[in-house]
């Protein structure tokens, strides 16, 4: 089952190639503003709706909004984003986008069972949903009709992995919002790989509750030699309780922002598991433009995968130069 999901990434990159080039109008290139450069489509406006389970305050999904307003841009469409961490607030928002009358809407799913309705309900009045970042496990039996991210289960296997190759002993896996199936999935993953992982679970919505809950499993623990965060805004706070317990655990995560450039530069960060949030919100809005005016799906009915891959030392010059642009 897992290894039916492993859809050519590939695929995805000439994909954001193509799409660029058969809905260019062949003039000047205009900057979107997000580090790219693409033409604009000359087909009707059309609206999309973006909805996502975004925290305030997690700049994850700034990567993932520059993607989708990059899409918009260069495909003629209205983009409404909207999002909410709690998951009936979430399909309120989906259910208004449908009410409202959208072409199209592209949405997570932390939490599918809560947004089952909503998107089912945007299905029956002939508007096409896709799905990206999380739900893929749940995806298909919802009417959605393509799906763009990583495997966490998968992705969590890799780190597991590379856990074990260098040689780490003990393995805190921070969750930072109980319940969310692909961060569930993630730890899930690093456990089969690397059995002798621990699932911490804290508070996300409160980064000094996150950072005190770490120091104290650092403190009740000094066999933990290494802290594994699912977000990278959650693993500079994992090194800051690091410090405040006197502990020598390294620090990994999944997911990337600018400001963890740096540290896994100087070393304070190990290394990232990459899911390109930018391209998946990009993909998430450009193919349903290309559904609405051509009727393609992409990926067979399979998830279009996005990740993982591993950004440490090795190559985080190469990233950081797109992190200027904000969009790694």
């Amino acid at each position: 089952m897992r290894l039916s999901r492993l859809v050519a990434v590939a695929g995805a990159s000439v994909l954001l190639l193509g799409a660029s080039a058969c809905s260019s109008t062949g003039g000047k290139p205009e900057s979107s503003g997000g580090g790219t450069d693409a033409g604009t489509a000359d087909t009707p406006r059309m609206t999309i709706a973006m909805i996502t389970h975004e925290v305030p305050g997690d700049s994850f999904w700034d990567l993932v909004r520059k993607g989708a307003e990059s899409a918009a841009k260069k495909d003629n469409i209205e983009l409404r984003y909207s999002s909410d961490p709690e998951a009936p607030n979430q399909a309120n928002h989906v259910q208004t986008a449908v009410d409202s009358g959208v072409d199209g809407i592209a949405v997570t799913l932390a939490k599918p069972d809560a947004m089952k309705a909503a998107v089912q309900n945007a299905a029956a009045k002939g508007i096409p949903v896709v799905a990206f970042n999380a739900g893929l496990d749940a995806w298909q039996g919802m009417g959605v009709k393509e799906y763009f991210g990583q495997d966490g289960y998968i992705a969590g296997q890799e780190a597991g992995k590379r856990l074990a190759s260098e040689g780490a002993k003990k393995v805190v896996c921070v969750i930072q919002e109980q319940g969310h199936v692909d961060l569930e999935a993630r730890c899930a993953g690093v456990k089969n790989t690397f059995p002798a992982t621990e699932v911490l679970n804290v508070n996300g919505k409160d980064m000094p509750s996150v950072e005190s809950t770490i120091t104290a499993k650092l403190q009740q623990d000094p066999a933990i030699d290494t802290i594994l965060t699912l977000g990278a805004p959650f693993a500079l706070t994992a090194v800051q309780s690091a410090k405040n317990a006197g502990s020598s655990a390294k620090i990994a995560t999944f997911d990337t922002n600018a400001a963890l450039v740096d540290a896994i530069k100087n070393g304070d960060v190990q290394w990232a598991v990459d899911q390109q949030p930018f391209l998946q919100g990009y993909l998430a809005v450009d193919s349903l433009w290309l559904y609405l005016t051509n009727g393609n799906v992409i990926g067979g009915n399979q998830p279009t995968l996005t990740g993982p891959s591993f950004i440490d030392k090795s190559n985080i010059d190469a990233v950081a130069e797109y992190a200027k642009n904000g969009t790694r």
